[in-house]
């Protein structure tokens, strides 16, 4: 087994780095949520490093990336269980790695993709249900759609000759679809909107954002598969899409609420990092930084949807990474240039006219019809079967209690039913001019963004 062993080594640094956004991401959703269902939100999040990692050795990868005799719509069970891999490699000639190191590359992005969804019904989800969900929906959703597009056989790479260089599609949009679907069928939490669940640790906010952003050099120079300058590109598109799609959010947000906050930096981070995805290797840095601002002003702007058309999407999964996916794929189709990657195709500003921006399009309304019709069905039985809507005692008293008998924190004589009952009351005192004093559906009402 020959490797190159310097990109064999930026695979599993990438791989480290993308397993790490996951308690990032815990701890970003934790904050955003009162404090009485901060673990029960956390664990959600946390166990899926459990659960995806024995289904993608038992037949994940080999689904997903293994022989495919279905004219690019998904790998057979030859490879199950991992069997007979461990001295095979992949890759071009002169960049191969072990195949060992891209299932575990892999691995930690159907992890993070499917873990997002926990932003989404935060607060009114029963803990082993979402787990059966999860494993659900990461065979029938996920793994296709990372073989549509990960995969070098997959039909959006053979077939439509999109760009999406770290998944635009299998991850951000599918995540955004699947989050709208998975709020309808579990519907909304108690009192919403009318009450307004506040952010109980915005320094936890902000750790958790600063994980995501380190992890993201992983997800997207990591896609490169090699320590090369392709790598280098979508290290430097990543930093600067993060940092002006903070700009972008705050802007929107001091133009629409008066006061730039915490909050409101670190969804703009993220969303910034969301748009970049598909683009990091096919972009110049000018175009990447464009792409980020554009990002974070449009999903700044997209939170306040779930007000107008009534869907309880509790951490704004669907305005960050759903819109924030399809703008960043649309935006490749603009912007894209074969001098920066000769694999992909020119953008409609660089001269190859509107092809690759018509199969951009394409690809992002078969990943949402995709998603959205399996969520709906996986979702719609698992909570006819086993319940995945927590009973309203429950919620109102907090998940943290209710699910798991435990408390985050220590509230001396009051004790963990009257903290968490305290904890679902809304403060009567909040900062002039904050979003949280505007009634629903008003502009800038509600939480500010989230993953």
């Amino acid at each position: 087994m020959v490797v190159n062993a310097a990109d064999t080594a930026w695979v599993f640094v990438g791989a480290a780095l993308v397993m790490f956004m996951t308690p990032g991401l815990a701890l970003f959703y934790g904050g955003m949520i009162r404090a009485k269902s901060v673990l029960n939100t956390m664990a959600l999040t946390a166990a899926c490093l459990g659960v995806i990692s024995v289904i993608w050795v038992a037949f994940g990868f080999s689904l997903g990336f293994g022989p495919d005799h279905s004219g690019g719509f998904i790998g057979d069970f030859s490879q199950s269980g991992l069997h007979g891999l461990a001295a095979t490699v992949t890759g071009p000639p002169g960049h191969r790695i072990p195949v060992f190191g891209l299932a575990s590359f892999q691995l930690m992005f159907a992890i993070i993709t499917v873990a997002l969804l926990a932003g989404a019904v935060a607060e009114r989800t029963r803990f082993w249900p979402f787990l059966l969900f999860a494993a659900l929906w990461v065979t029938i959703v996920y793994i296709p759609l990372a073989h549509w597009v990960f995969d070098p056989s997959g039909w959006f790479n053979t077939k439509l000759h999109i760009d999406d260089f770290a998944g635009g599609t299998a991850v951000e949009t599918d995540s955004g679809a699947a989050a709208l679907a998975l709020a309808a069928v579990v519907g909304r939490r108690l009192g919403w909107p009318r009450d307004q669940a506040r952010p109980h640790n915005l320094p936890m906010v902000m750790l958790g954002a600063g994980i995501l952003w380190f992890g993201w050099f992983g997800f997207n120079a990591g896609s490169a598969l090699a320590a090369n300058g392709l790598a280098a590109t979508a290290f430097i598109n990543t930093m600067l899409a993060g940092g002006t799609g903070m700009l972008g959010w705050l802007i929107i947000e001091q133009k629409r609420d008066g006061k730039p906050t915490t909050l409101g930096a670190a969804s703009g981070m993220v969303a910034g990092l969301v748009g970049i995805t598909p683009a990091c290797g096919f972009v110049e840095p000018i175009a990447g930084a464009a792409i980020g601002l554009l990002a974070g002003v449009v999903c700044a702007l997209a939170v306040t949807l779930k007000y107008r058309f009534g869907y309880d999407d509790s951490l704004d999964v669907v305005a960050v990474h759903g819109v924030g996916g399809v703008t960043g794929l649309l935006l490749t189709g603009l912007l894209a240039t074969s001098a920066v990657n000769p694999v992909g195709g020119d953008g409609l500003f660089y001269g190859g006219g509107g092809t690759l921006l018509g199969h951009q399009a394409l690809a992002v309304i078969v990943t949402i019809a995709y998603s959205a019709i399996g969520t709906v069905a996986i979702a719609w039985t698992v909570q006819k079967t086993v319940g995945l809507r927590a009973a309203e005692d429950d919620e109102l008293m907090g998940l943290d209690e209710a699910e798991h008998a435990e408390t985050a924190y220590d509230h001396g004589r009051l004790g963990p039913h009257l903290s968490a009952l305290h904890s679902s009351v809304p403060h009567r005192q909040t900062p002039r001019r904050s979003s949280a004093s505007k009634p629903p559906g008003s502009p800038g009402s509600g939480p500010r963004g989230a993953v």
